[in-house]
Parts: structure tokens; sequence; C-alpha cells
């Protein structure tokens, strides 16, 4: 797949520049000429995934001018590309330290993701209200934040492999809950937990003019144990595919018609903002009746064209139920339904 499977695969080059090279230095003070010869470097070098040689010399740009927060901000940077969180965390502190000012901060949200990645849960919620965000409980409260009501999202899995745009619902800034399907190749289940990046790369848009953000995933936060599985169903209608999703869903799990929800898009309209089509109404390349964050049945076709009764189905649910709940979809309505080459992916 040349750009990725929608709900896209291989952005390679990402705009890693996007929110990372700040203004050097502030008002008071102007970094010298090394620092700034170091700091451009280092950044070529991250460019080029060369993060270890990267890092000495953004180590010894901070050694150079250890009062600039950029020195601080920009080694977080580097500790958060390697997922090195004890260091991202160490060094976004020395970062906000030294800002001149008191929300708003880059600085704070790299502190947030650092503390989210390892439960520093005083942290996180210091840090997204540092910025300049809303966290419900009380300030003392110093468990997970919880109820931060940021909706639906996008997230790009796997973006540097085998990329995948799936649909979840944010728990708070740095996390998304998968709640599509995703394909075997992204190796992400429905249902996991994972951390994603604060600069969105791309946006969804649909028919009600809703707009959402698509998030890269960072690396993965919860496991899910619900395994995927691929299914061929014949269904002689789309009332017979939904029946099936509404069935699952009901049982606390998901099916997805992946013949229909899935499309293939180059890393440029990945990363641009691109029309969902979610919603009511016969238009071309239609979601019908879906919601952001709660996959529904989605029809992608032309006018004119014959609904296809083989689809290739994934199915999100543990193996104990799975086949039931296939069987149990075909007894609804025998002569317009049934399955066969149930496997799992994932």
């Amino acid at each position: 797949m040349s750009g990725g499977a929608e709900r896209h695969s291989q952005p390679t080059a990402r705009n890693w520049q996007a929110g990372i090279v700040r203004i050097f230095g502030k008002g008071r003070h102007r970094p010298s000429a090394s620092w700034r010869q170091a700091t451009d470097r280092a950044f070529t070098l991250i460019g080029d995934g060369r993060y270890e040689d990267a890092g000495a010399l953004l180590t010894r740009a901070a050694d150079l001018e250890p009062w600039l927060s950029e020195s601080w901000f920009n080694l977080a940077l580097l500790h958060k590309f390697r997922h090195d969180w004890e260091q991202a965390r160490a060094a976004g502190l020395r970062a906000v330290a030294l800002l001149d000012r008191d929300t708003g901060a880059p600085d704070w949200w790299n502190v947030g993701i650092a503390a989210t990645a390892l439960q520093d849960w005083p942290l996180a919620r210091r840090a997204w209200q540092a910025y300049g965000l809303r966290v419900p409980g009380p300030a003392t409260d110093s468990g997970e934040p919880l109820g931060m009501d940021l909706g639906s999202a996008a997230v790009r899995l796997s973006p540097e492999g085998e990329a995948e745009v799936v649909w979840g619902r944010r728990l708070d800034p740095a996390r998304i809950e998968v709640l599509s399907i995703p394909l075997p190749s992204s190796g992400r289940r429905w249902g996991e937990v994972v951390l994603h990046d604060g600069v969105p790369h791309g946006e969804r848009s649909t028919a009600a003019g809703h707009t959402y953000p698509v998030f890269d995933e960072i690396e993965l936060w919860a496991p899910s144990p619900v395994p995927t599985w691929v299914v061929l169903l014949e269904a002689a209608s789309e009332a017979d595919r939904d029946a099936l999703e509404q069935l699952a869903s009901d049982a606390g799990f998901a099916a997805e018609d992946w013949s229909s929800s899935v499309r293939l898009l180059c890393r440029m309209c990945s990363e641009s903002r691109m029309p969902s089509d979610e919603g009511e109404g016969e238009h071309l390349d239609p979601h019908d009746h879906s919601e952001p964050g709660h996959p529904g049945p989605l029809g992608h076709r032309t006018d004119g064209q014959l609904w296809v009764p083989e689809r290739e189905c994934g199915v999100a649910a543990p193996a104990s139920l799975v086949r039931g709940l296939l069987d149990g979809w075909v007894a609804d309505s025998p002569d317009s339904r049934d399955w066969r080459d149930l496997e799992e992916v994932c």
C-alpha cells in the first residue's frame, strides 16, 4: 500500500520540524554560535534517524547554554523520539523551570506526554493544567485524569511501518482508545490504548461539517486481550451485514466490514484534510450511519454499483465467543446469511 489504509501506509518522511525547532534564544539572551551550530546539526541528524549522534550534540548544547529552556526542550524532544521517558521527563522539567510564561508552552505538553507514558499522574495533571487545559477533579487528586471529555479523533497506528488511520476516543491529551478494528498489519487491536504525539498530521472532516485531528501513535500504552479475527461473510444485504455489527456491539465487542470501511490513500492525502464522508445521505464513497469513534456500517461504493454479498469482515471478540456470535447471526436469518474461513490474525 503506497500511502496507507484509511481509517494508510508508510508515511516515512515525517515533518518532525513542526513544533520542534524553536526561535533561537529570547530577548534577554542570544545563544552562542556554537550552540546554534550544534542544535542545527542535531536536528539534521534526527531527521536521518541518527538519535545517538544527535543526543551528543544536544547534550553539548545544553552544557553550553544551560540557562536556555530551548536547550532542555530540544533534549526532551529527542528523548521522546527515543521513547526514553525517564530522560524525557527530567529534561522537560528543566525546560519548564526556565520558561518566561505561565501557560500554553509546548514544553509542558512534552512533559505531559512523558508523565503519561510513566503513569506519573500528579505530574501529568500539573502539565495539562500548566498548558492551559481543564483537568476535572480536585487540585489535590493524584490519580489518573479522567473525564476530560476531549471527544473523538483519528490516530495513525504504526506511522513508521504499515500505517493505518483508525477512529478512537481521546482519554486525555496524550492517549486514544482504539475503537475501529485495525488491520493485522498494524499490529494493533480493538480496545487498545495508544500514546500519541501532540501535533496532528492531517484531519478528517464529516458531511456534518465536523473536523477531527489525526494524531500519530508514539507507542502502545495498554494492550487489549481481545483478539482480531477475519471471516468471510455471505450477507445478502447491507441490513444483514449491519445486523452482525450490531450483534457484536450488543455483546460488548465489535465487528467491522473491512470490504467497505478500508480505503487506501497516499501519504500526502493521509496527512492532509480529507473527508471521511461519515453520516447520513446518498453520496459518493459514503460511510453510512457511522459516527466518529464508533465505526458502523461503512459503505464505500459509487453510484450504480450493486451490493456484493461476499464481505471480508474483521471481528474483535474472545475465542470462546466468536463462533457463537457468527452462528447466532446466521440463525437469525439462515436464508440470507452465512460465514466461513474464520481465522485469528492478531
